[in-house]
């Protein structure tokens, strides 16, 4: 059975990797997508790789002063949204937290939390006002398993998993669907930003495993956009086989 995808979406975090992977897996399917992302040049890169079929939006979901008020208006321009990939996320530092400068928990909570109910109340009325719609939170294995380090990040996306539950409660019978898709270990510029473009500390974060790749979180997200309209698929976890709950993983001898 062929389920036709969405026709537009909105990704946002999508200058770089799920977000980025996301957007162009979409745009290959034949959705229109609202890239948004705070990077210019990095959407401008989007849009010479896919020009009909994606528009980019320049924003910051961690300036707080400007994003409710942006997004409100990105949804009164696009009412008719289908997909929202809610991706925008990042986590600062991994040492204890009575050593973390307060101003990372600052900015984790900024755009994971914050960002994220932002992007969630412009787009969410007019889904339910349609009757349909998908809105897939991007979460991480790290909001059910604690670690080393993890502390605020790992509360956020805790944050994402409860946010997807109650959403799900108050939509029920509405015909929008929430689902809530957690990563585990996956390689892309995450731990570069996490330890402030230290390249050589964030690599060895993957030495020795395989880990998940965002090609793998994009498949998976169009595969999620595709259901049946009956099938609602509330939570995913994936990790690499490589990795098990918590900072668990192996070390492959390279």
């Amino acid at each position: 059975m062929t389920i036709p995808l969405p026709e537009t979406a909105l990704v946002t975090g999508a200058t770089a990797g799920i977000g980025e992977a996301t957007a162009a897996a979409l745009c290959e399917a034949g959705t229109h997508v609202l890239a948004l992302g705070r990077r210019r040049e990095r959407l401008e890169s989007l849009v010479q790789r896919y020009p009909d079929s994606l528009t980019p939006v320049e924003l910051d979901l961690g300036a707080r002063s400007q994003t409710h008020d942006a997004l409100s208006q990105l949804a009164e321009a696009h009412p008719n949204l289908d997909l929202l990939v809610a991706n925008a996320g990042l986590a600062l530092g991994r040492g204890a937290a009575q050593d973390a400068p307060f101003e990372d928990w600052e900015r984790m909570v900024d755009v994971n939390v914050h960002g994220l109910m932002a992007t969630v109340h412009a787009f969410l009325p007019k889904m339910v006002a349609r009757g349909k719609g998908d809105i897939i939170l991007v979460g991480s294995t790290a909001g059910e398993y604690p670690y080393p380090g993890g502390h605020v990040y790992g509360a956020t996306k805790s944050f994402v998993r409860q946010l997807g539950s109650n959403l799900r409660a108050d939509l029920l019978g509405t015909g929008v669907r929430v689902t809530v898709l957690e990563p585990g270990m996956t390689q892309t510029e995450f731990s570069e930003v996490r330890f402030k473009g230290d390249r050589q500390t964030a690599e060895a974060v993957y030495q020795g495993t395989r880990p998940l790749l965002a090609e793998d979180l994009a498949e998976t997200i169009v595969w999620l956009a595709s259901r049946p309209a009956h099938v609602s698929v509330t939570r995913l976890q994936m990790m690499p086989t490589d990795q098990a709950p918590g900072p668990l993983r192996i070390h492959r001898e390279e």
